[in-house]
């Protein structure tokens, strides 16, 4: 008992002391990142298997995103952002369930803002001490920074492929225009590969992704966000 009373002191203590060495979160009100850490790691990475690295970002402003793009992240990744303050609890619980049951910590159960403060500050790397760091940034973020911004934030630097970050580059990347011309389809098969960039792509033959976006857009046009005739009006998943 003596001994976790103690690494919770621990954890508090050093809690703190990274608090006050954070980073300047404020700054994101305003000033969009040029380069994030989790870049910085993916060039570190690349360049110690003796390969190079080109990143390809392009910043789009939130308003020029399509509506449905935005919601179907927002349904694929973190369907309570607009209600949390940065956490999702049950979702975190359930992912723990999930882990002990593997017999391994994964860390799952993400939000949004989470994933932002990963890609922003941290690495993608599974640690608890990186998962403090994540927490306490995450709770600083929603503090410091309106909702629609780290979403506009989180579009713009999210890692969409190797190399890639962003919606529009992502855009251009797999369907050759602007992520302001993505049709519904599209942007389900954007979003379906965000657990795993570097694994599935979009225009691929994935049947995970194809199941992925589909369930997506199922989701779309059961909450009216999309008519319920748009299979009639675009056939989906055409290979």
């Amino acid at each position: 008992m003596k001994k976790i009373f103690l690494f919770f002191i621990f954890l508090s203590v050093l809690s703190f002391i990274y608090l006050l060495s954070s980073p300047n979160i404020s700054r994101l009100k305003k000033e969009n990142p040029k380069k994030t850490s989790f870049m910085e790691y993916r060039e570190r990475v690349s360049k110690k298997k003796g390969r190079s690295y080109k990143i390809t970002q392009i910043w789009v402003p939130l308003n020029i995103v399509p509506s449905h793009l935005i919601k179907a992240v927002l349904i694929a990744e973190d369907d309570k952002f607009w209600s949390h303050e940065g956490f999702d609890f049950e979702a975190i619980k359930k992912a723990i369930e999930k882990d002990i049951k593997k017999g391994k910590f994964a860390f799952g159960g993400s939000t949004i803002t989470q994933q932002l403060a990963r890609n922003l500050y941290l690495t993608p790397e599974k640690a608890l001490l990186r998962k403090i760091k994540e927490a306490i940034i995450t709770w600083r973020i929603e503090r410091v920074i309106t909702k629609k911004r780290i979403l506009e934030l989180y579009l713009n630097v999210v890692e969409w492929g190797d190399g890639i970050f962003g919606i529009e580059a992502a855009s251009r990347y797999y369907y050759n225009k602007p992520s302001s011309e993505l049709n519904p389809e599209e942007s389900a098969r954007l979003v379906a590969v965000l657990p795993n960039p570097k694994r599935y792509s979009p225009t691929g033959e994935s049947k995970y992704i194809e199941m992925r976006a589909r369930l997506i857009l199922d989701i779309m046009k059961m909450r009216g966000i999309i008519p319920p005739e748009y299979e009639e009006i675009i056939p989906l998943f055409n290979f």
